[in-house]
Parts: C-alpha cells; sequence; structure tokens
C-alpha cells in the first residue's frame, strides 16, 4: 500500500457511496409484472455497520430513485440518501456543510462517468475494479473486487486499517 493512500485514508470522516455498479453489480432483475430487485452484497452491510462504531457516517450518492435502494438505506441505518441526483460532484458543498467536514475528510466510491466529477473533488476516491476506464484513471484506489461483491467493504476495510490507532 503506497504511503499516499495511507495517508488520505487516515483522514476520512465520511463515507460516500454510489448504488448500482458499487453496492450491487449493476444488474435489474426484472419480473412478469415489471418489478425489479437488486442484490446487495451482505459483507458490505456489515462495512457500514464497522464505520457507524467507528463514528464514521455513510452516504448514499445515486442518481437512481426507488424503494429498494430507501429500504437498503433504512434497513443499514445509512446516515442521508441523496437520490435522483444527476450531477454528484454537486453535492459536495451540502455534505461538507451538514457533516460539518471538509473535502479532505471524504471518501467516495463510484464506478461510472455520473461518478466522475465527485470522485474528482474527494479527499480519498475509490472505485470497483470492474468501474470504467475514466473512473480508475483519476481515483486514489481501485479495489481488488468487483462491483457488487464487497468492494465497498473493501474500502472500509482499509479505512479503518488505517485509522486503527486513531481510537
Amino acid at each position: 500500500m503506497n504511503s499516499k493512500i495511507l495517508e488520505k485514508s487516515q483522514r476520512i470522516k465520511v463515507v460516500l457511496t454510489d448504488v448500482d455498479g458499487v453496492l450491487t453489480d449493476g444488474g435489474m432483475y426484472y419480473s412478469a409484472e415489471g418489478d425489479f430487485m437488486k442484490r446487495f452484497h451482505v459483507r458490505d452491510g456489515m462495512g457500514v455497520t464497522l464505520l457507524r462504531k467507528k463514528n464514521i457516517s455513510t452516504i448514499i450518492v445515486t442518481k437512481e430513485k426507488n424503494q429498494i435502494i430507501k429500504q437498503w438505506a433504512k434497513n443499514m441505518k445509512i446516515k442521508k440518501l441523496y437520490d435522483g441526483v444527476l450531477d454528484k460532484g454537486k453535492i459536495l458543498d451540502e455534505v461538507c456543510k451538514s457533516f460539518k467536514v471538509k473535502p479532505q475528510e471524504i471518501a467516495y466510491i463510484g464506478d461510472d462517468l455520473n461518478d466522475v466529477s465527485l470522485l474528482s473533488k474527494v479527499g480519498f476516491s475509490a472505485v470497483p475494479l470492474d468501474a470504467i476506464d475514466q473512473a480508475k484513471k483519476i481515483s486514489d484506489y481501485v479495489c481488488k473486487k468487483n462491483s457488487g461483491n464487497a468492494a465497498f467493504r473493501e474500502l472500509v476495510d482499509l479505512i479503518l486499517f488505517t485509522q486503527k490507532d486513531k481510537s
């Protein structure tokens, strides 16, 4: 692990995450009636719990706006859900004010074009292994895990490992 990544992850007080392509594999499962479902990895949910125990808030930032995400966020006790967000970079100021943090104290994990503006503005940026190349090129950390397969938890474990002596 390079020292720049360790230094950046030590400062983190808030973790932002995308949903589709990070917490899920990006697939949508449709029924004949038109209902759809998403698959979330249980280790990512545990990651949210581990962050909360260390007083690090988890915030969801997604362009989607649906009950599945709202229900998962409620079950996981997500601190804040920003849904229906088309330009994710524009929410940074609001997050900083609401949570009394600076951009360098925020981590974000995203995977696609609509995540690039926010990835480029936070203190520590990460992407799943199967993220698009443009997002990988500007991110501090590329996970070893693919989307929907505990990439979020990998980021959480890295942050908590670097902060273990701060408690």
